[in-house]
This record gives structure tokens, C-alpha cells and sequence, in this order.
């Protein structure tokens, strides 16, 4: 299917990760010009070359960016709008998933840092982007939430609570941009690693006792791709898509599911 992305740039903050890259990937090969941006430059730019030296029918730019410094945020938005003729996609997908300490214990600094990168970072770059976009009368955003934002996470407290606030702000800027052709949908992944998809429970067992009980919550009883998420972020970006808004969408395989 075509979803209309050829002439569309996006812009994806955390892109030198796994999901992050393979965002870029996805929607180079539906023809966006992409920005990987992310505060390991070195990185973002190994993910520009593979799209660039390969078969993408867009092209792939990497930016260095820290999403806590909004001196930073502000001068990267105002250049790659000058770049790109205008940024059409934003993804806010970086973020920390580190931590792990109940609440009792749980180190402030960490709480901090979660906050600051994982929402106000989404936030900063979000509010110099979506000006542009509501002026333009298109775009297109989306978060990147997790399944610890929709029913929480034990020894997560910041990064559940910082994703289920992404999921609050995404519904807003739903609302703000609905009648300016702007939509934005939140996407809530469980575990998705390429390398573990096709292990059996048992197989997962032998690897990372974690993600096998992740894998055995789920009614698929298997892990997901990182593609199943960027697959669903091209659709959600594509004028196919132009009245879906404010929606949180799962990609769980089931495991928000009530099952016995």
C-alpha cells in the first residue's frame, strides 16, 4: 500500500536505538526524508548511512540533540525546519527503560532523569514542532508509550509514570491540532526485540528469564518485532489514517488481554 509519504519528512528523537532506528528504516522505505535524532550523534549517523547507502526510496540525516536543553531543542527544530522545508512527522520515541527499584528506595536522581528525558524532553521538542505543523494545516505525531503506561510497572515508577503521561499529552495535542490537519495517536508496545521473536517459551527460558515471562503472559505466547511497531507508526502517519486521532494503540500481541 501506498501511504502517501513520499514528499513528508519525520523527524525521530531517540533514533539511534532499536525501535528508533527501525522507525527510520520503515518510514525511509515509504519514502520520508528522515531525521534520526539523538543524543548519541554517532550513532543516529551509522542509522543515516544504512538508509542512505541502501535501497530506501527516502533519504536519512542524522542530528545530534539533548532533549533536556531546550536552548539545544530550539536552535536543531529551527535549522532542520530550514533543511527539511518543514518537519510533517514528529515520533517522540527516546527514552530511559534502565531503572529498577520500588518506590521505597527509588533513587531521586533517577526519577529526574526519567522525567526529564522520557516526557519533558517529548514535550520540548513537541512545542517547537507542532506550531509549524498547526500553521502548515498538516502533521502528523506520535508517542511512544509502553504497556507500563497503561497498567504500570513493578520496580518502574518513573518510566510508568512518564509514559502513561505521554499518553495524557498526546490526547492533547489530539485536540489541539484536530481541526488544523494535525493528528496524534500514542502507541503502547509490550517487549518487541527482532533477535527474540521466534523463541518458544522454553527457548527464552535458556536466554532471559524476564522477557520468557513476558512471552508467556502473552496470548501469542511469543515476544514482538520492532517492525510491528514501525509499521503501525508509517500507517498511523499516511493520509489513510487522516481521521484516526487520539487514539492509544497497542501492540502487545494480546497481553493486555483478560486470559486464563
Amino acid at each position: 500500500m501506498d501511504f502517501g509519504l513520499g514528499d513528508r519528512s519525520a523527524v525521530i528523537t531517540g533514533g539511534a536505538g532499536r525501535i528508533g532506528s527501525e522507525d527510520c528504516r520503515v518510514l525511509a522505505r515509504e519514502g520520508c526524508e528522515v531525521v534520526a535524532l539523538d543524543v548519541d550523534e554517532g550513532g543516529a549517523q551509522s542509522v543515516a548511512d544504512e538508509i542512505n547507502d541502501g535501497e530506501y526510496d527516502g533519504k536519512a540525516h542524522a542530528v545530534g540533540c539533548d532533549l533536556t536543553d531546550r536552548d539545544d531543542v530550539a536552535d536543531t527544530v529551527a535549522a532542520l525546519e530550514e533543511e527539511t522545508g518543514g518537519i510533517d512527522i514528529l515520533v517522540n520515541n527516546a527514552a530511559m527503560v534502565d531503572a529498577r527499584s520500588q518506590v521505597k528506595d527509588y533513587p531521586y536522581e533517577t526519577w529526574d532523569r526519567d522525567v526529564a528525558i522520557n516526557l519533558t524532553g517529548a514535550f520540548n521538542i513537541t512545542r517547537e514542532v507542532f506550531p509549524h505543523m498547526l500553521e502548515r494545516e498538516w502533521g502528523r505525531v506520535i508517542n511512544m508509550s509502553s504497556m507500563a503506561g497503561w497498567e504500570g510497572g513493578f520496580g518502574q515508577a518513573s518510566y510508568s509514570a512518564t509514559k502513561a503521561a505521554l499518553i495524557g499529552l498526546g490526547k492533547t495535542l489530539a485536540l489541539e491540532g484536530a481541526q488544523r490537519g494535525v493528528t496524534s495517536n500514542v502507541i503502547t508496545p509490550n517487549i518487541v526485540v527482532e533477535q527474540f521473536a521466534d523463541m518458544s517459551v522454553e527457548e527464552l527460558e535458556e536466554v532471559d528469564e524476564y522477557f520468557a515471562r513476558i512471552a508467556k503472559a502473552t496470548p501469542m505466547r511469543k515476544l514482538g518485532r520492532e517492525a510491528d511497531v514501525a509499521n503501525l507508526i508509517a500507517y498511523l502517519c499516511s493520509e489513510q489514517a487522516s481521521y484516526v486521532t487520539g487514539q492509544v494503540v497497542g501492540v502487545t500481541g494480546g497481553i493486555d488481554l483478560f486470559s486464563f
